[in-house]
């Protein structure tokens, strides 16, 4: 996988432009080097002249991290609804064909659209209210909010607490995962894509359905 910075030249000149830039040069900073990253050093990468050209586009930092969040999310969710009717039409319900609808389309979707840094973005991002359970399952994420209800129904012979501690734990582990297979393909000199998602879903169902201990 290749890494493409920013180029201002490369963008249009406009406000929609400068956004995106922004947008993209948060994704591979706070990917690189987590949240403490500067709001003028973002700005700088997205080679604006304006140091305060975040505050003026997105007002806060924390509506930044939401805005990169939600740049990829659209495209996420659509795919997995599709994955997930097409799950109906199969008649397929295992826990394991869930996963799969979750995790796949995060090894192919953010990359198709020119990211680089997503999965490791959100790594480093995991603990932000963005991201937090009431945010993975909001309106806005339907298929998420769908895939979380089933994993949990498809756990019911676990007490409740245990299934929310392992479907929490399971996110932060997918997160994780996610980031070391993108760091692992960019130094390979390849893209993420949905096959490699295979041993990353094993291990997240194996997370899920670990015996419960006395």
């Amino acid at each position: 996988m290749t890494v493409t910075r920013p180029d201002a030249t490369a963008q249009p000149s406009g406000s929609t432009g400068a956004r995106d830039l922004l947008l993209a040069a948060a994704e591979r900073l706070i990917g690189e080097r987590g949240l403490e990253v500067s709001l003028r050093e973002i700005a700088v990468a997205a080679g604006q002249r304006n140091n305060s050209a975040v505050h003026y586009h997105f007002g806060t930092r924390d509506a930044l991290v939401e805005a990169v969040v939600e740049l990829r999310q659209q495209a996420l969710e659509q795919e997995r609804l599709e994955r997930l009717v097409q799950l109906d039409a199969d008649g397929g319900t295992d826990l394991h064909s869930l996963v799969e609808v979750l995790v796949a389309p995060a090894f192919h979707t953010p990359y198709a659209m020119g990211a680089t840094h997503y999965a490791r973005f959100l790594e480093k991002v995991r603990d932000h209210p963005a991201l937090e359970s009431s945010a993975l399952e909001s309106r806005q994420w339907p298929a998420t909010k769908m895939l979380i209800g089933r994993m949990a129904k498809a756990l019911d012979d676990l007490p409740p607490r245990l299934v929310e501690l392992r479907l929490r734990s399971m996110m932060s582990a997918m997160f994780a995962l996610l980031a070391d297979a993108e760091r692992q393909l960019e130094r390979a000199g390849r893209r993420p894509k949905a096959a490699a998602a295979a041993p990353v879903v094993d291990m997240l169902v194996g997370m899920l359905t670990a015996p419960q201990a006395p």
